[in-house]
């Protein structure tokens, strides 16, 4: 009989992953197919961005499953259910969780270190006649390997990297080696793949850090401040059109009599016929816009989108809260750098760890909450690499817009984006460690309470205390989601400092974003750099 609650559960829990799971990938082909180029769209490239896009979002949609189990194994009031009071049982659910994680995050290193890399370097080894297909592997294949090689050499860090005190001096040189083997096979290469990951994780702060923040201040302001007016933006295009043509003319009359320009005056010609290109199909695009009934529908829902725009605005603010709150905490009651900042519990008052807290028992409310929280990264991510494009270093290597994208920038794209939701798992720790840790688990403590009368024994009683570090071993399960973020100490570190990194750029990009106007109705549509041909896309 104890099976049958155990199959609800499993089945419960696993049937809304499967329906997220769908979600996911019919969000990941809008996605990727509304900044395709149609000019340049490449099948192989699309399906690969597609996939790598959608294998991260369902890692990431592991992490409730992983909280909702091991909180379903009790009772609100501190005791194991029936299916669950076995140790063994206990063990064989969270090894399933600790399976799938395997399986993810291994898919996650194939796609970083070889499948996205050859598809890219495939695609730039193209000819324009497209013929020499072997000479087009032979080259991506080359280049794949360099990735290969770094991801090898993360396995082996995180494989022989010692994670308990190392023998003493007095040790002879074969029991030191044994010592380092002992430690690879007793963990069943959890910490290699957890090494890699944490060193992945780490370009993810990164990408966090650079995109996250920005997007979290300008998606929101640029809902409540909106669009210029399309009236207002052809009249103004129109005046700068006539101010070109003009000074064109005036250029072209010094050379009415026969007089050759001079080599200034020519340069000046050129940019001012390419400028006036530019607005030409500016103004294109403004017409076709001023028609377009999405325009007429967006000024319609002007209202819901500055209610939109608010809301995420408050959102933002509440994960900064909750982030430096959980921050000040560890600065507070952690056992400092050495320790990697880490604490089991929380000292200080955290609302997001609160609302999740109340909010897990009737699942899947939390579920919900931290898919949402989750997408909102993506969405907001995806905002700051719009603003921004992808940059290396001081070089601005691609541009993302809607349906000009190039496949090579789309794989950059997912690239960045997996790596932005691999770190989401420490972000989601940091903004609610209680809930990330130990979900809404609680343990019973029995203490005795004397009664009345000197017959009468000590009367025994049990209260109910939330799950800690201070909980017996046996009273609650940790998530295997904590253990994979917490294998290494130093990169905890990294990544607590990263947290204040990305505080500070939230605030700097809110007063960037606020003290910047209103965008133009087509933003991104026209470039300079852009071919005439691509206006064909909009004009269809």
């Amino acid at each position: 009989m104890a099976d049958q609650p155990l199959l609800a559960e499993s089945v419960l829990g696993w049937s809304i992953f499967t329906c997220i799971l769908l979600g996911i990938l019919a969000f990941c082909w809008v996605y990727i197919r509304k900044f395709q180029s149609r000019q340049e769209s490449e099948v192989v490239s699309t399906i690969t961005a597609i996939c790598a896009l959608a294998i991260a979002l369902i890692t990431s949609a592991l992490l409730p499953v992983d909280i909702f189990l091991v909180s379903f194994m009790k009772y609100p009031n501190g005791t194991y259910k029936e299916w669950a009071a076995n140790n063994g049982t206990r063990g064989q659910i969270e090894d399933t969780v600790l399976y799938g994680y395997y399986t993810l995050y291994s898919i996650i290193l194939f796609c970083v270190f070889l499948w996205i890399p050859f598809v890219y370097f495939y695609y730039e080894e193209r000819d324009d006649d497209n013929r020499n297909k072997c000479s087009q592997v032979k080259n991506a294949l080359k280049y794949t390997f360099g990735f290969a090689v770094v991801c090898v050499v993360l396995l082996l860090i995180g494989a022989f990297v010692p994670l308990e005190p190392p023998p003493g001096q007095n040790s002879t040189q074969w029991e030191k080696v044994q010592y380092l083997f002992e430690e690879l096979g007793s963990s069943h290469g959890l910490p290699a793949l957890s090494f890699s990951i944490s060193s992945l994780t780490l370009i993810g702060m990164l990408a966090v850090i650079t995109y996250t923040a920005y997007g979290m201040s300008v998606l929101p302001l640029n809902l409540i401040k909106g669009t210029r007016s399309v009236v207002y933006e052809r009249l103004e295009n129109t005046e700068d059109i006539d101010d070109v043509e003009h000074q064109i003319e005036k250029l072209k009359s010094k050379c009415k009599d026969g007089r050759p320009l001079s080599s200034r005056d020519r340069h000046n010609l050129q940019e001012l016929e390419g400028k006036l290109q530019v607005l030409q199909r500016r103004g294109r695009h403004l017409e076709i816009a001023e028609r377009n009934c999405c325009t007429k529908v967006g000024r319609a829902l002007r209202p819901l989108k500055i209610l939109l725009g608010i809301f995420f605005i408050l959102v933002a603010l509440l994960l900064i809260v909750a982030l430096f709150i959980s921050n000040l905490d560890k600065a507070l009651h952690s056992a400092g750098i050495s320790s990697g900042f880490i604490i089991f519990g929380t000292n200080l008052t955290n609302p997001l760890n609160e609302l999740l807290l109340a909010l897990q028992p009737v699942f899947p409310l939390d579920y919900i909450l931290i898919t949402v929280i989750t997408m909102y990264f993506v969405i907001t991510s995806m905002a700051g690499i719009r603003n921004m494009g992808i940059w290396f270093f001081w070089m601005r290597l691609y541009k993302i817009r809607p349906k000009k994208t190039r496949p090579q920038a789309l794989l950059f794209l997912c690239m960045i984006l997996l790596l932005i939701v691999l770190h989401t798992s420490y972000m989601i720790y940091s903004l609610a460690p209680q809930y990330v840790m130990y979900g809404s688990q609680k343990y019973l403590v029995q203490s005795k309470m004397p009664t009345a009368g000197s017959t009468s024994g000590n009367a025994t009683f049990g209260t109910t205390r939330t799950c800690d570090a201070d909980a017996p071993e046996d009273q609650c399960t940790v998530t295997r989601s904590y253990l994979f973020l917490h294998k290494f100490w130093f990169f905890s570190t990294i990544y607590y400092f990263g947290n204040w990194a990305f505080i500070g750029a939230f605030l700097i990009g809110l007063v960037v974003s606020c003290c910047r106007g209103k965008k133009s109705v087509i933003e991104g549509e026209v470039e300079a750099d852009d071919s005439d041909l691509s206006d064909d896309e909009y004009v269809h």
